[in-house]
């Protein structure tokens, strides 16, 4: 039977790689791609700022990639259901196709809809499109789901051969019916209204095919040094296609097939680190299946009665979210992620320990400041990182892993040039001051320009005594948790 089928996207912005696009080309004569737009569906995790100003450039691109094989994209607003059924109505489809999302609130919401439109008389399937593997096929040997990294990771590199060959994007999609009635894509109002995305447009081409491009550059040129430039931010040493995966503008099936034909096996040198960073992304999946409440609540619950810091703890955080901590690593990690929506990774572990440990703000508080500002807000991602610097999560590091930034700083950005480049008023000290500038003579702050509390603040906290303060609060609970336990 031959159907005139609605192609429902959301985080899979692609026509490589789509699993429900493929399946609707097999038998159907129409297709109708549509886009809904439904923050309120998807509360309280809608998409932050940062993030809408990428979804407004990847549908621009998915459109012109559907107009280029002769089909345009339907984009609607509003309660998910109910714009599809109007959809329905007024083109007469009999199926309707979509790739699986697997945050709560958007997993609950596909379950019910599905269930409806099948009452409704629609054929419904969907597909895993953002993952090597559903969440639900990894498990241990109890059938239970891993919260250790490196078991889970095993499980998945012996499944990795018998993984689904990624398929290429069609020549052409069956045109379906007529679009009068669609929004155009102005009227979802994400691009921010005060223009603030300089930095972002000067730093990002959103759309799957640049994403592909990206990865082909990635895995040709620098993927064998990933390894140690990884933790560099003064270095392009990273692949920056985070933003491209959370969108689905690359699937992890097509950037493994693309390891593999340029690299052979995708477990072994020089690759092996890149690919396991992949498996970070499935884990942090994995989890939030199997612990749907994480993005608010601390999966060790024993954080639920962690003593946070009260007094003072908005003027701290205030400092922290606009770079102004007087610690150099940190205000740079937290300034690129004003300016580009992105931070490096091993800075983002330094930040978020510099919160929750030296700060000792709640991690939630952190969490909620990045989905606002990332154009890679992703709620596994995001929630894995914050709940394993916090010490919290599963496979967590442990509570008493303080990162020392200054040292950080020293080890990963040895010259000094992130914090040049982001920090610019720090810009004419020396290497060995740079990371610490208050250790500095006066005279060598005045041959630089600082000056410390004027033109750059001096820190706010004393770092060897807040690390103190955060280990003091972490024996306390500990000892709490003994005597109720």
């Amino acid at each position: 039977m031959f159907h005139t089928t609605i192609l429902w996207f959301r985080r899979d912005l692609r026509l490589d790689d789509n699993p429900a696009l493929t399946h609707a080309l097999t038998n159907s004569a129409r297709i109708i791609p549509v886009y809904i737009h439904a923050p309120d569906d998807e509360t309280p995790w809608a998409p932050g700022a940062a993030s809408r100003w990428w979804l407004h450039q990847s549908l621009l691109a998915l459109d012109q990639s559907l107009r280029d094989l002769g089909t345009r994209l339907w984009i609607a607003r509003g309660d998910s259901l109910t714009e599809l059924r109007r959809i329905i109505a007024a083109t007469g489809a009999t199926q309707a196709v979509w790739n699986r999302l697997y945050d709560p609130a958007t997993r609950e919401r596909d379950t019910l809809i599905k269930q409806a439109l099948r009452t409704d008389g629609l054929h419904c399937d969907s597909f895993n499109a953002a993952l090597l593997f559903e969440p639900w096929q990894i498990a241990n040997a109890s059938g239970q789901p891993y919260r250790v990294f490196s078991a889970f990771w095993r499980t998945c590199v012996r499944e990795l051969p018998r993984i689904q060959t990624a398929a290429p994007a069609p020549l052409s999609v069956p045109a379906g019916a007529d679009l009068t009635n669609s929004l155009n894509l102005a009227d979802l109002d994400l691009l921010p209204r005060i223009r603030w995305d300089q930095g972002l447009r000067e730093t990002w081409t959103p759309g799957a095919a640049a994403a592909l491009q990206q990865a082909a550059t990635f895995l040709d040129t620098r993927v064998a040094v990933y390894g140690e430039a990884r933790d560099r931010p003064d270095q392009p040493g990273t692949s920056r296609l985070s933003p491209a995966l959370h969108f689905g503008e690359i699937s992890p099936r097509r950037l493994l097939a693309m390891v593999v034909e340029r690299h052979g096996d995708p477990t072994a040198a020089p690759v092996e680190h890149f690919v396991r960073e992949l498996g970070w992304r499935e884990f942090s999946y994995h989890l939030l299946y199997h612990f749907p409440q994480t993005p608010s609540l601390p999966l060790d619950g024993r954080f639920a009665d962690f003593r946070w810091r009260t007094e003072g703890a908005d003027a701290l955080l205030d400092v922290w979210q606009h770079g102004q901590t007087g610690i150099p690593l940190v205000d740079a990690g937290m300034r690129e992620l004003w300016h580009t929506g992105w931070m490096h990774n091993r800075v983002r572990m330094v930040v978020a320990s510099l919160l929750t440990k030296h700060l000792r703000l709640p991690w939630q508080l952190g969490a909620q400041w990045f989905w606002e500002t990332l154009v890679d807000a992703d709620l596994a991602c995001n929630t894995q990182g914050w709940q394993w610097t916090a010490g919290c999560g599963a496979d967590a590091a442990p509570y008493f892993r303080i990162f020392n930034p200054v040292r950080q700083g020293e080890r990963f950005d040895p010259d000094g040039d992130y914090v040049r480049r982001w920090c610019p008023e720090l810009a004419r000290l020396p290497g060995n001051l740079i990371q610490q500038p208050w250790t500095a003579s006066p005279p060598g702050l005045s041959a630089a320009g600082v000056r410390l509390g004027d033109n750059y603040p001096l820190p706010v906290v004393d770092l060897a005594v807040s690390r103190r303060d955060a280990l003091a609060a972490w024996d306390i609970l500990k000892g709490n948790q003994h005597e109720t336990g």
